[in-house]
């Protein structure tokens, strides 16, 4: 089983208008009109039967049908109806939907377009990204593999940004590819030689910093984590992405946003053990790092103008003769001390270090992701994540990027206040309390403490990224959630100057 997908996506060819010859072409045409133009239908090539479908169907918002048009083809059409006012959430929903419709056909060739005003884009964004999503490998190890949906040909009508779609989707592949994997494929060690893969290839700047390094660094949250493993290989990996044609002194001086993403490998639960079913999909503790790792991919591909630092904390929680236990007290690499209460609240350890670590950068922002909580899941559903943030002005701004993204977060309260509840009789603070309540709020009032002061953090608490029949566009259980959203807020002109950052031109 590879630990890297194949680079086999999609070509994308655009057209500049839906015409009468486009869609004799086609096999399957992939539509979405808004509601309130949905009488611009009779403009669009074949639209007359569109049109009479539509309303012989009565067919209202959120609705899709299915027509054959008269072309020499015979070419399915799949329409949907959008909301005037659809989110991106929406369209994506829609937009899947339709994908795996025409998916069974399987057919060769397909055509993307869109019935809404000249400028939005949002439509046919929405169905090239489930296309990809819908046609993209995954890992397999069965004898006779399940083959792949792949069409010859797809084009596209309208103006959506296909090679910035094309990117984050790409990056949102890699992170599911990877979630994907068996613990016994992907663990720190594998996992690190798929980042010198992934290096080289974009040219990125890796850094790997192993438990000598860590243990030097008195990087003890971290390692009391690592311990427990028989493979001595956890470690905690920086990727430098730098802009390429970037002047010297711009180099020097620009400082990183910087990504960070728990990577928590198989987690057992530690002496604390989980059940079988909750340990279950376990090897998917690591979506956090490969969604930054996602992210940064997708960004480095669009050839962005900022320089972004990805801190992969990779680890496993196993159980061994060596393993941390309750009442262990921790010294973290800021020189603040830990008691430990539960040793399945491993994640808040290994991002305590790799946040301190990060901060000693000063970076402008730093941002992380992590499979970090179930209250955050009791409290959101999968349907969307929990953001916190030491940056009231950051609430908004994120918000507005889940919303464009179609992947919704929600920004959680952390008052101070709860900072006495964590309060240890023997150490600086406790890892987490017992009664699981809050957990979420508790687990990001303890990752503050180890954020440097004048740094603006965002953490991504990831509810969404593992998912009973997918979300949006995706149909998998493994989302790859916070990939495009991440592109979405690292791209946002706002949130740029909200954390300092001079916005530049690509």
């Amino acid at each position: 089983m590879k630990l890297l997908p194949p680079s086999d996506r999609l070509t994308l060819v655009r057209v500049a208008r839906p015409s009468a010859a486009w869609l004799a072409r086609l096999d399957v045409l992939l539509l979405l009109v808004r509601a309130d133009r949905v009488a611009a239908l009779g403009a669009f090539p074949g639209g007359s039967e569109l049109a009479r479908e539509h309303t012989r169907l009565r067919c209202k918002p959120g609705g899709s049908y299915a027509v054959t048009l008269p072309t020499r083809r015979r070419a399915r059409a799949y329409v949907g109806v959008l909301p005037a006012d659809a989110e991106a959430f929406q369209a994506l929903t829609l937009a899947g939907r339709l994908v795996r419709d025409a998916a069974a056909a399987r057919p060769g060739a397909v055509g993307i377009a869109a019935v809404a005003a000249e400028r939005d884009a949002a439509p046919v964004e929405a169905l090239v990204a489930a296309l990809l999503a819908a046609t993209e490998s995954r890992p397999q190890a069965k004898h006779k593999p399940l083959p792949a949906w792949r069409p010859r040909r797809v084009s596209v009508a309208g103006g959506a940004p296909l090679a910035a779609t094309g990117a984050t989707e790409a990056g949102a592949h890699l992170a599911r590819w990877l979630t994907q994997l068996p613990p016994n494929v992907l663990g720190p060690g594998s996992y690190r030689r798929a980042l010198g893969t992934l290096a080289r290839r974009h040219r990125w700047g890796m850094r790997v910093l192993g438990e000598s390094a860590l243990r030097r660094l008195g990087a003890g949250a971290f390692l009391a984590v690592a311990r427990g493993s028989a493979r001595r290989d956890a470690a905690l990996v920086r990727l430098e992405y730098r802009p390429r044609g970037a002047g010297r002194s711009r180099r020097a001086t620009e400082r990183p946003i910087a990504l960070v993403g728990k990577g928590i490998c198989f987690d057992t639960g530690g002496h604390n053990l989980k059940t079988p079913r909750s340990m279950l999909t376990m090897h998917a503790d690591m979506a956090g790092s490969a969604v930054a790792l996602g992210i940064l991919a997708a960004l480095s591909e669009q050839g962005y103008p900022h320089p972004v630092d990805a801190w992969l904390a990779l680890a496993e929680n196993r159980i061994g003769p060596a393993s941390y236990t309750q009442q262990d007290v921790i010294t973290a690499a800021n020189g603040r001390t830990i008691q430990v209460m539960h040793t399945d609240a491993e994640g808040r350890m290994v991002l305590a270090d790799t946040l301190v670590l990060a901060s000693r950068t000063r970076p402008a922002c730093i941002v992380d992701f992590a499979t970090l909580t179930g209250a955050c899941v009791m409290a959101l559903t999968e349907r969307m994540s929990g953001v916190f943030t030491n940056r009231p002005a950051l609430r908004t701004i994120v918000e507005a990027a889940g919303d464009r993204s179609g992947e919704r977060v929600w920004t959680m309260p952390m008052p101070a206040d709860f900072d006495e509840d964590l309060e240890s009789p023997v150490a600086d603070v406790v890892q987490c309390l017992l009664d699981g309540k809050g957990d979420h709020i508790y687990a990001s009032r303890f990752l503050s403490r180890f954020v440097a002061d004048g740094i603006p953090w965002l953490h991504v608490d990831l509810s969404s990224a593992d998912r009973p029949g997918g979300l949006a566009h995706v149909a998998t259980p493994i989302t790859g959630f916070g990939v495009r959203l991440g592109t979405a807020l690292l791209t946002d002109g706002d949130f740029l100057r909200a954390i300092g950052v001079r916005r530049r031109r690509r």
